[in-house]
């Protein structure tokens, strides 16, 4: 055999070895940067848990927050009234963005042409991406101006954060969904809302439930919506919505800008309780989208 037959059967083997040697190097820089995102996580945890868990306790979580200047009352306050309004503004933003999304994503996934489909996909799309910022300001012009700061002008702005992610991870699911469900209940003769509601939606549980969820760490930390429509509080804890509510995220802005020690203790430990909610949701919204999807594969098997 001939030197150049040699050299013609030696270029294979050092292009396979050269792709060898990136393909290791990528995955080697591909470690080193989820490394690098989780030890920056753990750097900001350790942080906020070294400076607010001083200030965590039962009176942390059941007082209301009186204010530096008040005598006799630094060991018995706390945040309660941040956590009621941050779980009753939440809470109704949950209330008014997950049947929207239900029903977009039922629209878009079951019965809208495809021209339809890709303008409501760019819609939620762009809606997804409009900074937080801007949305409070247009519900600050469309309500607040009118009616003046509340609950509800909070929990309307979280709702239109929200809706795109609900609206987008059930668009998701009902894709999942095998086509064969769909037509063995129309083959029976059932109408498409019934084939829909009761056969299509409740595979998709799970999957409502991880995008109602994320979407609920998602603006568990908004500042700037709240601030433009929920931030003028009275003293004290309320429940009634119709009046401004004081939310973890507000009050973790105004407690930083004390100059107290304590106010800036209390901003630590409520980002700490912010940060363990924000995980613990995530680590659910992870949980149910495993058990939604091998529950649609078990279906589709």
């Amino acid at each position: 055999m001939s030197a150049a037959d040699l050299s013609a059967l030696q270029r294979p083997n050092d292009r396979l070895r050269r792709r060898r040697i990136v393909n290791r190097l990528m995955e080697v820089l591909a470690w080193l940067a989820a490394a690098a995102a989780v030890l920056i996580l753990g750097v900001v945890v350790w942080t906020v848990a070294r400076k607010g868990a001083s200030a965590l306790g039962w009176d942390f979580f059941t007082k209301p927050y009186v204010g530096p200047s008040t005598i006799g009352v630094s060991a018995k306050q706390g945040l309660a009234n941040a956590f009621v309004g941050t779980l009753v503004i939440v809470g109704l933003a949950t209330a008014m963005a997950l049947p929207f999304g239900i029903l977009i994503a039922i629209y878009v996934s079951e019965y809208a042409p495809r021209a339809i489909k890709a303008v409501v996909g760019m819609t939620l799309d762009v809606l997804a991406g409009v900074p937080a910022v801007v949305i409070g300001f247009f519900v600050f012009g469309l309500i607040v101006v009118a009616h003046g700061q509340s609950g509800y002008a909070g929990a309307f702005a979280l709702a239109v954060l929200m809706l795109p992610f609900v609206a987008r991870t059930t668009i998701e699911v009902l894709v999942l969904v095998p086509n064969s469900l769909r037509e063995a209940a129309l083959g029976v003769g059932a109408p498409r809302w019934r084939v829909t509601l009761g056969v299509v939606l409740p595979q998709t549980i799970g999957g409502v439930l991880t995008g109602a969820t994320l979407a609920v760490a998602r603006v568990a930390g908004e500042t700037a919506p709240l601030l433009f429509t929920c931030s003028l509080v009275l003293p004290g804890t309320h429940w009634n919505p119709s009046q401004p509510l004081q939310t973890i995220p507000v009050a973790i802005f105004e407690l930083s800008d004390q100059a107290d020690a304590q106010s800036h203790a209390f901003a630590w430990a409520a980002a700490l309780v912010l940060i363990l909610f924000i995980l613990c949701l995530s680590l659910g919204a992870r949980w149910l989208a495993t058990r939604s999807r091998r529950k649609i594969m078990r279906a589709s098997g």
